[in-house]
């Protein structure tokens, strides 16, 4: 990563920790042969843990006088089903996207709120390890930071929502709405055609625009903060190398504890966008044009 007897520059230091622990080598920008195996374990085992809390909030319930976590759980659920009811108004379907809502808020903060851990812990017990294992030592540890978790969590909106529209409107209420909405039709047999052929395309452009905003929004935001972490940790490596050190290493302290603080406003906010956003989508799966 650096040459020999000397620690990495900036600019090194940056790109090894935004490097993936992956399957294989990755050739091209868009590799689909290629798992980032970082990103698949830490996201699951955020998904273990928000499972795990909600049924140990949900065993521990109990009808008298709330304990603190019993309390922050059931605000949490009240939240998340009052958002659900004033957008999806089919009760049939929100007892299914109204748990799946909670799922996804509590998962994509948990998978955010890695970022908080110091930057190089995880990938500093990695690199001792990672030799014996056969890996090689490189470790990103915030799996919303990674593009392919983000769009992978976007395409499973985009799934629920083609699903939703064929079950709530039949296959053939669904095709009419591709061909007709949103410029409408035309009993001109030509100026129908023309019409039907704009209006699909404007769907698929929506579908599409939709899906890659929804995942791009979050990645951005989280690839941000990340980069943010990177800048404050190279801010405390250069105090312990310059005469000014005390005042970079002050300086280090205040930034890196402000921006954690603010940080975690980000985590919570981009897990409940994602989850409106999903929310939202889905509605307007269940409306017709």
């Amino acid at each position: 990563m650096a040459a020999e007897g000397q620690g990495p520059t900036a600019g090194e230091y940056i790109r090894h920790h935004l490097m993936h622990l992956t399957s294989q080598k990755q050739d091209f920008i868009v590799d689909f042969s290629v798992i980032n195996i970082d990103s698949v374990v830490f996201s699951v085992l955020m998904g273990m843990l928000g499972v795990w809390l909600l049924w140990l909030g949900a065993r521990r319930a109990t009808s008298g006088v709330p304990g603190r976590f019993q309390a922050a759980v059931e605000i949490l659920v009240e939240m998340v089903d009052t958002q659900a009811k004033g957008v999806i108004h089919n009760a049939a379907s929100r007892k299914v996207i109204a748990p799946m809502a909670l799922t996804v808020f509590v998962w994509i903060f948990f998978m955010n709120a890695m970022d908080l851990l110091p930057l190089d812990l995880l990938p500093a017990l990695w690199h001792s390890a990672a030799p014996a294992l056969g890996f090689n030592d490189h470790l990103r540890v915030v799996p919303t930071a990674d593009l392919s978790t983000t769009l992978g969590l976007s395409v499973s909106v985009l799934l629920m929502c083609l699903f939703y529209n064929i079950k709530i409107k039949g296959l053939g209420g669904w095709a009419h709405e591709l061909v007709t909405a949103p410029f409408g039709t035309s009993k001109n047999p030509l100026w129908a055609l023309l019409l039907g052929a704009v209006n699909f395309l404007m769907q698929m452009i929506e579908f599409v625009a939709k899906t890659v905003s929804h995942g791009m929004r979050l990645f951005g935001n989280m690839f941000a903060g990340e980069l943010v972490f990177m800048l404050i940790a190279l801010l405390g490596g250069f105090a312990a190398l310059s005469f000014t050190g005390g005042l970079l290493f002050v300086g280090h302290l205040i930034t890196g504890t402000v921006w954690a603080i603010f940080h975690i406003l980000v985590i919570t906010l981009q897990a409940f966008i994602f989850m409106m956003l999903a929310l939202i989508y889905l509605g307007q799966a269940h409306d017709a044009h």
